[in-house]
């Protein structure tokens, strides 16, 4: 675990959602401290009209180029761990591909990594990396 799912425009290049998926994932490793093999990501390619957003919110602008990183994880990072996480898939992005900083949206979603998950069989499998 974690579970992201990237949703974004449609015409960007596979070789832009690739770096964007690669990016979230290590910058996940990184700042989360999840194991290397943990790599869960679903691209949504989405058109043009099937994306809404404002043209600026809270003093940030936003352009068609936008994407969106939902990432569902277990509880138990701190907030500078999250700070820190953030930072690092928005510059890992930025610097990598044409999007630009400020189109980068990235929502977490936490729950009980313990009972909430199960990565095949039909069971929930212990995850030995997370806090009990």
């Amino acid at each position: 675990m974690p579970f992201v799912i990237i949703s974004l425009p449609k015409k960007l290049s596979l070789e832009t959602k690739n770096t964007i998926s690669e990016a979230v994932h290590q910058s996940l490793i990184e700042e989360f401290n999840i194991p290397v093999d943990d790599y869960f990501h679903v691209i949504e390619e989405l058109e043009t009209h099937q994306i809404k957003y404002p043209k600026s919110y809270l003093g940030i602008s936003h352009s068609e180029e936008i994407i969106f990183v939902q990432i569902t994880a277990g509880q138990g990072r701190t907030l500078e761990q999250k700070k820190k996480l953030y930072h690092q898939i928005a510059s890992k992005i930025a610097t990598s591909t044409e999007i630009l900083i400020n189109n980068i949206i990235i929502i977490l979603l936490e729950n009980n990594g313990h009972e909430n998950w199960s990565f095949g069989n039909g069971e929930i499998q212990e995850q030995k990396h997370l806090k009990k």
